[in-house]
Formats: C-alpha cells, sequence, structure tokens
C-alpha cells in the first residue's frame, strides 16, 4: 500500500500558492489605493497589477471591494499573508514570555507604533471612503470591535500573572489598551504635534504602565 505523503505535499504546495496570490493581490490593491484612493481603484485594475483573473479576486475576497478592503487590512496589519494566528507570533509571544511587567509593555509598545506605521496610511484611505461606502464603514466598524477584542489578550494577560493595578477588572484594562493604541491617536501625535515614532513607544510605554500597573510595578 502506498504511503500519503505524497498527498499532503500536494495540498501545501496548493495552499502556498493561495497565500503567495492573496499577497499579491493585497499588494497590489494597497499600492492602488493608496495612489488612487479607494473609490478610483477597480477590480479590474487590481486584477491586471497582481497579474490575475477578475474572478481570482472575487474568490480570494469574497464580498467584493469591500472584501478586497479586508483582505488589504488584514494583510498589512500582520505584515505578511501566512495563516498565524497573532498570539503565534514571534513578537508576541516574546512579549508573554517577558517575565517583566514594565519591559513587557515597553515591547508591547514598539509593536503598536509598528502596526500603525505599517496600517496607518490605509486606515486614513480607507476612513476617508467610508464616509460614502455603507460596505466599507461596516468594514472600519468590525475592524475596531476587533481590535477591542484583541486587547482583552494582553489585559488577561496582566491579570494572570498579578501585574495588574489592584481594582483594574480586565475588561476595563482592555478599554484603556484600546484607546491608548488608537490609530488615530498616533497620527495626531505625528502629523499635528511633530512627535517622532520614537515619541510615541516611550509615550506609549509609559502611559501603559501607568495606566495599567500598580504603582511599585511601574518603573
Amino acid at each position: 500500500m502506498e504511503p500519503r505523503p505524497k498527498r499532503r505535499y500536494v495540498s501545501g504546495v496548493r495552499q502556498e500558492n493561495a497565500r503567495a496570490t492573496r499577497e499579491r493581490i493585497a499588494e497590489a490593491a494597497r499600492t492602488l489605493m493608496l495612489e488612487r484612493g479607494y473609490a478610483a481603484t477597480t477590480m479590474a485594475d487590481v486584477a491586471r497589477a497582481a497579474g490575475v483573473v477578475v474572478q481570482t479576486l472575487y474568490t480570494s475576497c469574497p464580498g467584493g471591494k469591500p472584501g478586497l478592503a479586508k483582505l488589504v487590512w488584514d494583510v498589512t496589519l500582520a505584515g505578511d499573508a501566512e495563516p498565524v494566528p497573532q498570539a503565534d507570533r514571534p513578537q508576541v509571544r516574546a512579549i508573554t514570555a517577558e517575565p517583566d511587567p514594565a519591559r513587557k509593555l515597553a515591547a508591547f509598545a514598539v509593536m503598536a507604533v509598528e502596526i500603525y506605521e505599517r496600517v496607518g496610511p490605509v486606515h486614513r484611505v480607507l476612513r476617508a471612503a467610508a464616509a460614502t461606502d455603507a460596505g466599507l464603514a461596516d468594514l472600519l466598524t468590525e475592524t475596531e470591535r476587533q481590535r477591542l477584542a484583541g486587547s482583552h489578550g494582553p489585559a488577561a494577560h496582566l491579570a494572570d500573572i498579578g501585574a495588574l493595578r489592584a481594582g483594574l477588572t480586565v475588561e476595563r484594562a482592555a478599554a484603556h489598551i484600546y484607546t491608548l493604541t488608537s490609530l488615530e491617536l498616533f497620527e495626531r501625535l505625528i502629523g499635528i504635534c511633530g512627535w517622532t515614532e520614537a515619541d510615541c513607544r516611550d509615550w506609549l510605554a509609559g502611559a501603559l504602565r501607568d495606566t495599567l500597573l500598580d504603582r511599585g510595578t511601574a518603573v
């Protein structure tokens, strides 16, 4: 009886090809949207730039153009199209493994500003277009809900290791994290206040420590 690794290998190649195609589509769409704006970027333009047929876009991005925007958002947020949960990514695992709560939050601040640097331009383009596109507005609302839900992870982790400030619930801590890492907040600090990304990292690390940790823990 023949062994089955070959079939698993073929399946793995197909998955890798699909991932590469999604990443190529996301890169093409992001480039066009940043150059032309969301409304002026057509599915046909993206397909041509990505070297695929239009039907491939609809297969890879269910929901039409808002689905394409979601793909752009998801890939830009993660930094790639790998199907790896955020909690399993090396940077997050390193933050989780860091034993010192203050250093943990400093590393979290670094990651938050790196994410802003990646997704900030995309967010501005989509936010401007959402004023007249209900599907896109729904997408942005959902991304905010997901961001708030994602903030529960670090809040619960701090509670689990006994570092969360006394009297501060996980729910309220998550709300603090969600607000302090707002893309619009970074946008104003950099664009209006003239701060650098390093300024934002330092401020965020301090704000998170002061808000989330007991006084004896914060440094």
